[in-house]
């Protein structure tokens, strides 16, 4: 197994994976448990930001840490940036907004 990932996905269930530094477009390795997986990257991503491990059509909550944090406001394809330009948070919404 190679030392070397990009991204990685705390669980197996997770529909993103976190860049561990910035990131160009192109191919990035994805580390999801004991796997490392290629990744082929849309365009940049910065440090600490998410990409889609998978399709995520509009609609779909996205999980990150084993849990729902978001939903996609547009479909997002494997390898793009997932960000606030195409997901909403489901975490940590005042009361009103609920």
């Amino acid at each position: 197994m190679s030392t070397r990932w990009d991204l990685l996905a705390i669980k197996a269930d997770d529909d993103v994976g976190v860049a561990l530094r910035d990131l160009s477009e192109g191919v990035a390795q994805l580390r999801a448990g004991d796997t490392i997986l290629p990744i082929s990257l849309r365009g940049p991503v910065p440090l600490g930001h998410k990409v889609a491990r998978r399709d995520l059509p509009r609609g779909t909550h996205v999980r990150k840490y084993g849990a729902v944090i978001g939903e996609a406001i547009a479909d997002i394809a494997a390898g793009e940036h997932v960000h606030v330009h195409n997901m909403r948070s489901l975490r940590a919404r005042r009361r009103e907004e609920a």
